[in-house]
């Protein structure tokens, strides 16, 4: 927003000050501060409640909340990666990138297990030559060893298991700070909530 005039620009190129118009049923793109119009934001994303919250000049509100009701200019005061919802995203891949207990103990196994598969393959080849004098049979019987006993999956799947659960997580709300913790999360048995509309479905309904 200059002046009068509003101009489309992609999200990149909004930086801090600038005034953003958010019209209804439109994600709003920066953290910021309501310097025009009243609406009510559903911030469900950030904070699991689902009933909007009415909001007018003066008042703060995220990237990644929906404006359901209203028109706003938003003064921005965080944008991309240093906005809530980047610093939220930044902790989900610092997650997807930690290390379990798990996993360094598979990688310990693969760092011993690859140097046997590989004197097996060796060792497949040279006997197979040696019995039957067929190179090209050793080769493949030699490959076959390799491939059958290849230690990939060990290394990628405790990994693999983490990315998953995480974005899993991430998309139905659930935000896991690190690898160590998600895998702590199978020995719970008890868990203390400090907010009940985390608990909702996120849709208000009406009961007679």
């Amino acid at each position: 927003l200059t002046g009068s005039s509003v101009e489309t620009v992609p999200l990149e190129r909004v930086a801090k000050g600038d005034r953003v118009r958010v019209a209804q049923d439109v994600v709003i793109p920066v953290d910021g501060r309501i310097v025009e119009g009243e609406g009510a934001v559903d911030e469900s994303s950030l904070t699991g409640e689902a009933v909007p919250r009415a909001c007018g000049v003066g008042d703060s509100v995220s990237a990644g909340t929906l404006l359901r009701e209203g028109m706003l200019t938003v003064e921005a005061i965080r944008v991309g990666a240093a906005s809530r919802i980047g610093r939220i995203i930044r902790a989900v891949e610092e997650a997807q990138s930690g290390r379990t207990q798990w996993q360094r103990i598979a990688d310990r196994v693969a760092g011993v297990f690859v140097p046997i598969v590989l004197l097996a393959s060796l060792g497949t080849l040279a006997g197979w030559v040696a019995l039957d004098g067929d190179v090209a049979a050793g080769i493949r019987a030699a490959v076959a060893v390799l491939v059958v006993a290849c230690p990939c999956a060990l290394g990628l799947a405790t990994p693999t298991a983490v990315v998953v659960a995480t974005s899993v997580g991430a998309l139905r709300g659930i935000l896991v700070r690190d690898a160590a913790a998600l895998e702590s999360a199978a020995g719970v048995e008890v868990m203390f909530l400090d907010k009940t509309g985390t608990l909702t479905r996120g849709e208000v309904a009406v009961r007679a």
